[in-house]
């Protein structure tokens, strides 16, 4: 049996049958599925405006579905003597994050769209590279995954904003996302915060720059553990980190 993604369906990418299989042993022919919005949306709304949420939904989509494979592959890979807190820390935050990712598509298919958590459409929509980190120490993680939270919540703003006039109830749907997501942010930032109100990754705008900054400051304070290393990519967070595709 063939088992590459690319070819799980007995075709290769170019859409040219595989050995020994006819063209019928393919995918759907054309006629028979669509990407395209309906012609009707939610009663109330018109098309146009359901078209415009449809679109700033679908950015979401794609966020949130890369924030819960995020969340995983930070609770796969933390180490250090605080293992055992963020590994645990971070399972009800995945679990939360997939029922807004299911909430987030029925509300497109709601409107008349056809929401897309596929991995292709993600990758080539999306306007942010993957997670930094591999396997680091807690708080190396928890730096980066701040970083990672505050381009979501960001985003999730602006699409609160986005949504106001033409569809109020996205709107309300996205407000209580958004308050979700600032509490994850908090857990996770707490920390880095000391008593005085600073945060250790204070200044730093990327994944690897904040789990860095956020090492250095621990064992300056006699907290530190293992570095992280500095082959790693350096993206700043922008506005567009894990944010507006779509809105």
């Amino acid at each position: 049996m063939v088992t590459k993604l690319a070819s799980r369906n007995g075709h290769s990418k170019n859409g040219h049958p595989k050995n020994g299989q006819s063209k019928t042993d393919g995918p759907a022919p054309s006629g028979v599925t669509s990407d395209r919005n309906a012609s009707f949306t939610a009663p109330g709304l018109s098309v146009k405006d359901g078209a415009t949420v449809i679109n700033v939904l679908q950015g979401r989509l794609a966020s949130l579905v890369d924030l819960a494979l995020t969340l995983k592959h930070i609770h796969w890979n933390v180490v250090g003597p605080s293992f055992i807190g963020v590994h645990t820390m971070l399972d009800p935050q995945y679990a939360g994050v997939q029922a807004m990712i299911d909430t987030t598509a029925e509300r497109i298919a709601t409107l008349g769209g056809v929401p897309s958590g596929l991995p292709g459409n993600i990758v080539a929509n999306r306007t942010w590279d993957d997670y930094d980190l591999g396997r680091a120490d807690a708080q190396a993680h928890l730096a980066a995954l701040d970083v990672v939270y505050r381009g979501i919540i960001e985003a999730h703003r602006d699409a609160i904003e986005a949504t106001d006039k033409p569809d109020p109830v996205t709107q309300d749907m996205l407000i209580g996302q958004t308050a979700e997501l600032e509490q994850y942010h908090w857990f996770v930032r707490s920390h880095l915060t000391d008593y005085a109100g600073g945060v250790s990754n204070a200044g730093a705008d990327t994944e690897i720059g904040a789990a860095q900054s956020s090492m250095r400051k621990g064992a300056r304070n006699g907290n530190g553990r293992a570095g992280v290393g500095k082959a790693a990519s350096k993206r700043p967070l922008a506005r567009s980190s894990r944010t507006r595709t779509g809105s």
